[in-house]
C-alpha cells in the first residue's frame, strides 16, 4: 500500500484504533498520524518494528567497527590467533 494511503488524522486514530491496530497485522507498513495537519506519529505493526530494532543495531555495530578501523584500535586476525594460541600454551 501507498504511504499516501497511509496518513490519518489523530480523530480518525482516535475513533478507529482497532479497526487500525487489525489492518496494521494484515498490511504491514507504517501509518503516519497527523495533527492539525502535520505529521505526528508513526505506527507500526510489531514484526516491522523488531526488524527495524534489529537492523538498528547492526547499523549501530558497523559504525562502531568504522570507528574503530578509522582509529587505529583494530589487529589482524592472524595476531589476534597467536595470541590465543600463546596464552592457550602457557596453561
Amino acid at each position: 500500500m501507498k504511504l499516501s494511503q497511509q496518513i490519518k488524522p489523530i480523530s480518525y486514530l482516535k475513533a478507529h484504533a482497532a479497526e487500525l491496530v487489525r489492518n496494521l497485522g494484515e498490511n504491514p507498513g507504517p501509518l503516519v498520524i497527523t495533527q492539525n495537519g502535520e505529521a505526528k506519529a508513526v505506527l507500526q505493526d510489531i514484526e516491522s518494528y523488531e526488524q527495524t530494532q534489529e537492523t538498528m543495531a547492526l547499523l549501530k555495530i558497523l559504525a562502531l567497527g568504522t570507528r574503530q578501523i578509522e582509529e587505529g584500535k583494530v589487529h589482524p586476525a592472524a595476531d589476534a590467533l597467536q595470541r590465543l594460541r600463546d596464552k592457550n600454551s602457557e596453561l
